[in-house]
């Protein structure tokens, strides 16, 4: 269970629904770089329930065929270039939605049912481009009350970053229930973390309400610095240089190249 990073991206095969979070819950960038080093083909990514630069190196690195996220953002640093230029040349499929739906569908996966319902879509634009969301009658309502349902979202594995795991594979997500969510709604996780520790954290009531329980957890290794160049919730602030160099050469297919080959082919990351 526990390996080293280039194993585990090994495990994260051509075609996976692959469940990442949004920037400020812990995304697992030094995973990903080595994902763009084994050259994945055809992920499918679901950006829970945004996605951000993991997602734009991704796109322009072509390993993804499907983002499925309710935005794609570099926040301060939009707009993101490489999936700017995929979706004009139609080179990914964008399933576009909202943050609750994309939480319910991983809801109704995570308690195995086949959907789950929500309000606050019909009426939207949204809508007409979900064949797969269905409006329904309220079935506890004698009045002409609908509800959308969405269904199941069931990615194959979810990876994130988290600030350490123990030795038995049980992986502190403290606060970040949506780590914990995502996860149940998985197959399985991968997970990248600042440290591997001694002892079980299960043992210790002080840790234990915040750990994900190494059922969950299919490989672990460790990267500190593993979010790099974004910000970790618990640990360093964002690269803003290094982010600003992005913002300053992707524009170009040549310039993304450049900074692939820089950053990622040749190993500098600082």
């Amino acid at each position: 269970m526990i390996m080293k990073i280039e194993e585990l991206a090994s495990l994260i095969k051509d075609g996976c629904k692959l469940a990442t979070p949004a920037d400020y819950s812990g995304v697992a960038m030094a995973v990903t770089r080595e994902l763009i080093r084994q050259k994945k083909k055809k992920l499918h990514i679901i950006g829970v329930p945004t996605s951000g630069l993991q997602s734009e190196l991704l796109i322009g690195a072509g390993c993804v065929s499907v983002l499925e996220s309710s935005a794609l953002t570099l926040g301060e640093y939009n707009p993101a270039p490489r999936f700017s230029a995929a979706i004009k040349s139609g080179s990914i499929k964008l399933i576009d939605a909202t943050c609750p739906a994309i939480h319910a569908g991983l809801q109704a996966s995570q308690k195995g049912l086949p959907f789950m319902p929500l309000r606050g879509i019909i009426g939207s634009d949204i809508l007409k481009n979900h064949p797969d969301w269905k409006v329904i009658q309220n079935p506890f309502s004698q009045d002409d009350d609908k509800i959308v349902a969405i269904p199941a979202i069931k990615p194959d594995v979810a990876l994130f970053h988290a600030p350490f795991a123990d030795r038995e594979g049980n992986v502190w997500v403290g606060r970040r229930r949506e780590l914990v969510h995502m996860t149940q709604a998985s197959k399985t996780a991968y997970v990248s973390v600042e440290k591997i520790v001694d002892g079980n954290l299960l043992d210790d009531e002080t840790l234990a309400a915040g750990v994900l329980p190494n059922l969950y957890v299919g490989a672990v290794a460790e990267a500190p610095s593993g979010c790099w160049p974004l910000s970790f919730w618990h640990g360093e602030g964002e690269d803003k240089e290094h982010l600003d160099h992005y913002k300053a050469v992707a524009g170009t297919q040549d310039g993304f190249d450049e900074y692939l080959q820089q950053f990622i082919f040749d190993g500098e990351i600082s």
